[in-house]
């Protein structure tokens, strides 16, 4: 995932900590979907026509009593899988005091409150949540959990900063009882994926491609196997450059830096240019960009910060897959 501005103005980078949380804030997630106590006297252990509140446990172990029918839901940064199960939640993430937001998603979220992404516990209670769930562990380290878990019923997902988006789709249709249309979602995407894959395929052949951000004059190239990575690799069959797989084997974060000079060496028949700088940057007019081969070419493709290519889902990537046959299959 990452980090969007709901306004049209360009993204700019106040710090260098903001920018870090926009460097780690996108990914895949790998988790084990809810597992149900069976020794929980509120359990009922059907989907979604359950009557009663479950005990699911967590990643962390936590038995968590989960409402049969949770009406005002916090899942700061978990919006995409909510939004694909049709499930709207009471507050959505934000930054910078809201300065930046999921942007990609506001046509199911443009009337929700914001919450700041690090949930400060009155700021939680305020919405009088009936349900809590965290994205990662270490949103509830230091004790944070019980704080929280004393204001709604908390769930903790995944292990990892990068785990896998279907996994935790699953996991999250799983918490309301809905497994059953996370793994539609999950087919759904998947058809959509083959098809464009071969609509790309017969249009333009076997090519290479690299996904790129420009963020406060500096770049990013996308890791191979996450975010818009996973989606130009694995599911459109795009060949990764040297480059790209240089970068992604000394790399674990979801973007990685890179300087211009390396990015010279940037042999992709197609470039992605997510451009959070946007008119105001002189980086893009610099010699060096201008001789990266697809540049020459004419084969850069431009995409601004209110779009998903800096995150992670059904939605998003279904997103970036269209963006993709747009730019080069239409």
């Amino acid at each position: 995932m990452g980090i969007f501005f709901k306004s049209t103005k360009p993204l700019k980078i106040a710090s260098l900590g903001f920018l870090a949380l926009a460097l780690i804030a996108c990914g895949d997630k790998a988790e084990d979907t809810p597992k149900t106590d069976d020794s929980a006297t509120s359990e009922v252990t059907t989907g979604e026509d359950s009557t009663e509140a479950r005990t699911l446990t967590d990643a962390l172990g936590n038995k968590v009593a989960v409402p049969a029918e949770p009406k005002r839901v916090i899942a700061s940064y978990l919006e995409d899988p909510l939004v694909a199960l049709g499930i709207t939640p009471i507050a959505q993430w934000s930054l910078n005091e809201g300065a930046s937001i999921q942007g990609y998603l506001q046509d199911n979220l443009k009337d929700i409150d914001l919450i700041n992404y690090d949930l400060p516990f009155e700021e939680v209670q305020s919405f009088e949540p009936d349900l809590i769930i965290m994205d990662s562990p270490s949103m509830v380290e230091g004790g944070k959990y019980e704080q929280y878990n004393a204001i709604a019923p908390t769930y903790v997902i995944g292990a990892e900063l990068n785990n896998d988006w279907r996994e935790e789709l699953k996991t999250v249709g799983g918490i309301f009882g809905m497994e059953d249309k996370a793994v539609e979602v999950i087919s759904d995407y998947e058809t959509k994926a083959e098809e464009a894959k071969a609509q790309i395929e017969e249009k333009v052949g076997k090519k290479s491609a690299a996904a790129v951000w420009l963020v406060g004059g500096s770049f990013f190239v996308v890791n191979k196997e996450l975010s818009s990575g996973d989606v130009l690799y694995n599911d459109l069959g795009f060949e990764a450059p040297a480059v790209v797989e240089e970068i992604s084997a000394s790399g674990e974060n979801n973007w990685n830096a890179v300087s211009l000079e390396k990015l010279v060496e940037l042999d992709a028949d197609y470039l992605f240019l997510v451009n959070s700088d946007g008119s105001e940057s002189t980086t893009l007019s610099d010699a060096l960009w201008k001789s990266i081969p697809a540049v020459k070419a004419g084969n850069v493709y431009e995409f601004g910060p209110d779009t998903s290519w800096l995150y992670t889902g059904a939605i998003a990537n279904g997103q970036i897959i269209d963006d993709v046959l747009e730019s080069v299959a239409k």
